[in-house]
């Protein structure tokens, strides 16, 4: 898992050299896989219906419920490799 973890740290630091920002569904897809990866399902309650980026945010986690750490990352590395080009 060792050369996986370098890789996600990676992917890390890759995804800030890009020049543009990704659209918004893209960075929630990122943002979901991410903590998918490092700290698993989504827990707690949803945000109220007043907090649009939180709500957003938990629901995008939520979908990934179930996916295992090493399936995250491996999906978030891909992601920002097909980002970066």
């Amino acid at each position: 898992m060792s050369d996986l973890t370098d890789q996600f740290k990676q992917a890390q630091e890759d995804i800030k050299t890009l020049t543009e920002k990704p659209s918004d569904d893209v960075m929630l897809e990122l943002y979901s896989l991410f903590k998918q990866g490092t700290d698993g399902d989504v827990t707690g309650d949803r945000p109220g219906f007043f907090d649009f980026v939180g709500g957003a945010k938990f629901d995008a986690r939520e979908k990934l419920k179930g996916m295992s750490n090493e399936d995250a990352m491996q999906k978030y590395i891909g992601k920002v490799n097909s980002l970066v080009g």
